[in-house]
């Protein structure tokens, strides 16, 4: 039997119940809930050209419109082993299961290339790289297909470790600061992970500007929580499947389903 009740019927309940009500409530339901089930009860009315970001506290999904560029590249960051790897692969494994590879695909920068054996296995992946100079021509390719790009499909840049940037060749550094800055633009959509504790690092420092859109994960560094908020929230009490983002003058929380 499912964990997840029927989205309409969990909308429902978490408005009648309240916000504390439906957090807690929350709290206890998404540890227990798998993708596949949000994915059974999405599939038949999910947007083309989309991504799932996860659940909402009120029970409706968090989606990311692959064709508004006006949110911009997202950074997702937290504290060491907060999730934000779960976070990609969440990403990367619902776009597997909901959108067809003509429409989006995705493409990893990771320090650990064998934490995502398999990935390159199936159709939406193109391609799983190291931050080091064998990912030069596949960075150059992406940017060529960017500039001449005149479909509809998108390609999702995924970016485990902000903090690994400097690692890579000065040209390949420049196309991904253009990618940072015009890439939504052009259908390719930079989503970058960050250790809190590299919020200060001088070479990441000046990456911070571009991501308009902030989600994160739990950290317990206020330093690094007021620079990239501009002010004292608190997010030391999240979960590893729980993520907050800013809506508005306000934070909205959201959860990360199990992948298996």
């Amino acid at each position: 039997m499912s964990n997840l009740p029927e989205l309409d019927q969990l909308q429902k309940y978490l408005q009648e119940v309240g916000p504390a009500d439906a957090s807690a409530y929350m709290a206890e339901l998404m540890p227990q809930v798998f993708l596949k089930e949000v994915v059974i009860q999405l599939k038949e009315r999910f947007p083309d050209n989309t991504l799932y970001m996860g659940l909402a506290d009120d029970g409706f999904p968090v989606l990311l419109n692959l064709h508004d560029p006006v949110p911009g590249p997202l950074l997702v960051a937290a504290d060491e082993g907060a999730g934000k790897t779960a976070y990609l692969k969440m990403i990367a494994a619902g776009l597997q299961e909901l959108q067809d590879p003509s429409d989006v695909q995705y493409a990893l920068l990771t320090a650990h290339p064998e934490e995502w054996e398999g990935a390159e296995q199936v159709p939406q992946c193109a391609g799983v790289f190291a931050f080091d100079h064998n990912s030069s021509n596949f960075i150059h390719s992406l940017a060529e297909w960017a500039h001449a790009n005149k479909s509809n499909q998108s390609v999702v840049l995924l970016i485990d470790g902000l903090e690994h940037f400097a690692k890579l060749d000065s040209d390949v550094g420049d196309i991904l600061r253009w990618f940072l800055l015009r890439g939504p633009a052009r259908h390719v959509w930079p989503i970058a992970t960050l250790d809190a504790n590299q919020v200060a690092n001088w070479q990441t420092q000046p990456l911070l500007e571009f991501f308009r859109t902030r989600i994160y994960g739990r950290t317990t560094d206020r330093n690094a929580l007021y620079t990239l908020t501009g002010s004292n929230v608190d997010f030391s009490e999240l979960t590893d499947s729980q993520f907050a983002m800013r809506e508005g003058q306000e934070y909205l929380n959201f959860w990360i389903p199990r992948l298996d």
